[in-house]
């Protein structure tokens, strides 16, 4: 009886909590889903602040671009809109950003793009947390792995290496004064040679740009980075 009293107890509980998280009883026993919860009322805001161009406005070496990213991702990255306007500086800049993430180096792609969600966490860049979050993920094929370390890479249980350059990455953004002879030597005793601990410096100065530029323009990233590679 006491037992009978007990899983009658449970089975209410059971209940009330269904009820409380919105799912009737009845729903959940006929193995319906609940209904998906309406998000708070909101208005999207621009993808910049900045005059965003249609495809057929673009410089033709931008659309090229453009053009090539839309294979690539299948959708239109926020960050060409926001940019083709001045077209001579992005082409410039992209060029750079290309070869500085893609290019050969000493660190891995998937390195380089620790530096960048690092950097970006620092300066709170909502662009560059998404887009660079979900390439991170996609380069791991770990979504957890890749969200500590963009969230807080300390606690991420790196290897001494990685957490080394992320610590330079992090003082070159927050204390670049303090930085030292000292650091470079420190990199180098972790097998890192003078060309990536240069890569290092460079991938966390873009992105102390970018991050700069997107947020004072009011860039802000695709909906569909927030699903990527999870």
């Amino acid at each position: 009886m006491a037992t009978q009293r007990t899983g009658a107890a449970t089975r209410k509980a059971e209940a009330a909590a269904r009820r409380g998280n919105g799912t009737s009883a009845t729903a959940t026993t006929a193995g319906r889903p609940a209904p998906a919860p309406e998000p708070p009322p909101h208005v999207d805001p621009p993808a910049s602040w900045f005059p965003l161009l249609e495809k057929e406005q673009m410089d033709p070496d931008v659309r090229t671009l453009l053009e090539k990213a839309e294979e690539r991702v299948g959708f239109c990255p926020n960050v060409f809109r926001a940019w083709a306007w001045r077209p001579s500086r992005f082409l410039k800049w992209f060029a750079h950003y290309n070869e500085l993430m893609t290019g050969p180096s000493g660190l891995s792609r998937t390195e380089r793009e620790m530096i960048a969600v690092v950097v970006s966490m620092q300066n709170r860049c909502l662009y560059c947390l998404t887009s660079h979050g979900s390439t991170l993920r996609t380069l791991t094929g770990d979504p957890v792995l890749a969200d500590r370390i963009t969230l807080d890479y300390r606690r991420a249980g790196l290897q001494p290496r990685e957490r080394a350059m992320l610590d330079y990455a992090v003082k070159i953004t927050r204390d670049m004064e303090e930085c030292s002879p000292e650091d470079i030597a420190r990199l180098k005793q972790l097998g890192f040679s003078e060309e990536d601990v240069w890569d290092i410096a460079e991938v966390a100065s873009m992105f102390n740009f970018t991050n700069r530029l997107a947020a004072a323009t009011g860039q802000l990233p695709n909906p569909e980075y927030h699903g990527m590679a999870r």
